[in-house]
């Protein structure tokens, strides 16, 4: 589509979250150059003495302010990256709510059998499925350490051995002893607390599902073998930086990376007075969180 002088029309307008995403999908199924402003940047550059906030007076005041600005058109990234992030994002929701039924879970152990929480470890597949198990220290008692033994076998997916499950079946047996619940066996929090240890297991295994997703989709991708290439990045961390991060080769310069993170350093200076430089902590809190922690393990590597 073109005007009347024959050229192509400028195209801005301002990020809405996903209220956006079906304008920018037709401006790229049309092959349309655009300019989406994020809203900060929109604010500032059509910010005035007297503004009225309308979509109507937005859309206006972007129009007036694209000629009196250097806009870079944006950068239309593969279908690839979109994906990617997308997996991301839902591998980050499933982890929130694995971390809401969590403490679910332990708001009802440590009615019905708070010594669990301190013989295994709470984020493990052993621990959720003796939770299913054995919820109350009362149906731990009715079993012998025999049946104890193989239900634990039986019930664990991973490879446990014979030696190992006696092992933990004797510390069932003995936090059992200690335990004096404050909710009968037959309380309907028991069969709670089974529903949230098994609503976390599933979503577990949606989590590795979508992780190994992402690894086949990126294996023949140049910035996955290159992130598996350095010492504490594993498969899940690369994967979810490539998600996060997105096309790298739309950045000019590392700034602009660092700004994208937000780990760009903030200067306030005043007279005399000069604030200490701290990160911006305007960009992608997601993808901050993945590189402190992978940088925590690049860390804990060099120790050893």
């Amino acid at each position: 589509m073109k005007g009347q002088d024959e050229q192509a029309p400028e195209i801005v307008f301002e990020a809405t979250g996903v209220y956006s995403k079906g304008l920018e999908r037709f401006l790229q199924d049309h092959q349309y150059a655009y300019c989406c402003l994020n809203p900060i940047q929109a604010n500032e550059e059509t910010k005035t003495m007297r503004r009225q906030k309308t979509d109507k007076a937005d859309a206006h005041g972007l129009a007036r302010t694209h000629f009196r600005n250097e806009r870079v058109h944006t950068y239309v990234e593969e279908d690839y990256y979109r994906q990617m992030r997308a997996w991301s994002r839902y591998y980050d929701e499933l982890d929130t709510e694995i971390n809401h039924l969590h403490n679910r879970m332990h708001a009802i152990l440590q009615l019905s059998f708070p010594e669990l929480e301190n013989v295994f470890s709470t984020r493990s597949a052993l621990f959720l499925n003796i939770v299913q198990l054995y919820p109350h220290p009362d149906e731990v008692l009715n079993h012998s350490r025999t049946v104890i033994r193989n239900r634990l076998k039986q019930n664990t997916k991973k490879n446990l051995s014979l030696q190992r499950a006696e092992a933990k079946g004797k510390c069932l047996l003995e936090a059992a002893k200690l335990s004096y619940p404050a909710i009968p066996k037959d309380d309907v929090r028991c069969e709670q607390v089974r529903d949230y240890a098994c609503r976390i297991s599933e979503l577990k295994e949606k989590k590795e599902q979508l992780i190994k997703q992402m690894i086949t989709l990126s294996e023949g991708k140049v910035e996955y073998r290159v992130l598996i290439s350095f010492p504490g990045i594993g498969e899940t961390t690369a994967v979810r930086i490539i998600g996060e991060l997105g096309d790298i080769r739309r950045f000019k310069t590392h700034k602009q990376v660092n700004a994208y993170v937000g780990i760009d350093l903030r200067v306030y200076q005043s007279g005399k007075h000069q604030m200490k430089d701290i990160i911006n902590r305007r960009g992608n809190r997601l993808l901050r969180k993945i590189l402190f922690f992978m940088v925590k393990t690049m860390i804990t590597l060099r120790k050893k």
